[in-house]
């Protein structure tokens, strides 16, 4: 009976049409030891160059409103000087390798800001162990589900970090340092900021994502990246979700761009022994017409927290709504036990 009822969220996700057979996306390693423009170039070759240059400008095109285009493109000069140079190097190598300019680089990494709905799960099992799921959800499948990959960053030999991105963008929404904490971002839904980011880049802000990469690169512990995650100016909103390697360090830290509106930890003692962020704050009720919490909840309460694992975390974030017709990747983690990260690529059809 317990394995039928794990089986049970896997025939959900197929229950529109055929069944789905999640596949897992190609893993890269990344060279942090070579200069920054060359990182991803090993990576590139590996892509049918014409596919990702109209990818890229399918994206920009569908998502960027043209004044965007001529404030990056005037202001690309002075945007380098604020930006961090490590990011920028590498921007420029595949814009170089590509055939783009920086600012069709640059504006190729914003597209991918503004409209990231997400779930995602940080949760501790009745040992005391931490769990971390998500789902990205994202418009232009089609072409993202054939752009997203695995990429282990390496430094003096050893794996530092490893995260779950587009090919092209190098920023992360996904990620984890082993045996210090993992980290998830999930957009939250103040409409559209196209204006108010214009201006934050200029005053030094980070995009959200560059900001989850710089925290897996340099933060020592938990507590480290929950306090870079919530001080650290934004371009944008975003909910970011952080798990440790200890029991509690769990938390959901919803953001405005100058600080933290809120923090949500996990609370075990109390029976909060999960949290479940979408793009809504948790305070507030969700929208009818997008309610993926509801349901995210519901299965995790009948998993319960003794039979939780990554492999029924896994089943949670495939029941419908959950998982959905946006939905192109699922990740599992847990920094403890940093080999068994694992994406798989949805595609419910």
């Amino acid at each position: 009976m317990a394995k039928l009822l794990l089986l049970l969220p896997l025939l959900l996700v197929g229950a529109r049409g055929a069944v789905e057979v999640p596949a897992a996306p190609p893993l890269f390693n990344v060279s942090l030891d070579v200069p920054p423009a060359q990182r991803w170039l090993p990576v590139l070759r590996r892509y049918d160059l014409d596919f990702l240059r109209s990818a890229m400008a399918h994206v920009v095109g569908e998502t960027v409103p043209k004044w965007v285009h001529t404030v990056i493109q005037k202001g690309v000069g002075e945007l380098e000087r604020f930006l961090p140079p490590q990011f920028i190097d590498e921007t420029r190598g595949m814009c170089d390798f590509l055939n783009f300019s920086l600012a069709d680089c640059l504006l190729v990494n914003l597209a991918y800001e503004s409209s990231a709905f997400c779930t995602s799960i940080v949760a501790q099992d009745s040992k005391g162990h931490i769990y971390h799921g998500r789902n990205l959800d994202y418009p232009f499948g089609d072409i993202l589900r054939n752009m997203t990959l695995d990429v282990q960053f390496i430094k003096n030999g050893k794996v530092a970090f490893t995260g779950t991105t587009f090919i092209g963008y190098i920023g992360l929404w996904t990620g984890q340092s082993p045996h210090k904490f993992t980290i998830s971002g999930d957009e939250r839904d103040k409409g559209w900021w196209w204006e108010n980011m214009i201006a934050a880049l200029f005053q030094r802000h980070s995009p959200v994502s560059w900001l989850i990469r710089t925290t897996l690169s340099e933060s020592e512990d938990f507590e480290a990246a929950v306090y870079r995650l919530a001080k650290t100016p934004l371009i944008a909103d975003v909910y970011y979700i952080v798990g440790g390697t200890n029991p509690r360090e769990g938390v959901v830290i919803t953001r405005n761009r100058g600080g933290p509106a809120d923090i949500w930890p996990l609370d075990p003692l109390n029976g909060a022994w999960f949290r479940v962020e979408t793009n809504y704050d948790h305070w507030n009720p969700v929208p009818k017409e997008d309610d993926r919490r509801t349901p995210a909840n519901k299965a995790l309460n009948s998993t319960g927290q003794a039979n939780l694992s990554l492999e029924t975390l896994y089943q949670v974030l495939s029941v419908v709504p959950v998982c959905n017709n946006f939905t192109i990747y699922t990740t599992v983690m847990s920094a403890a036990n940093p080999e068994k990260y694992m994406t798989r690529i949805r595609n419910l059809g």
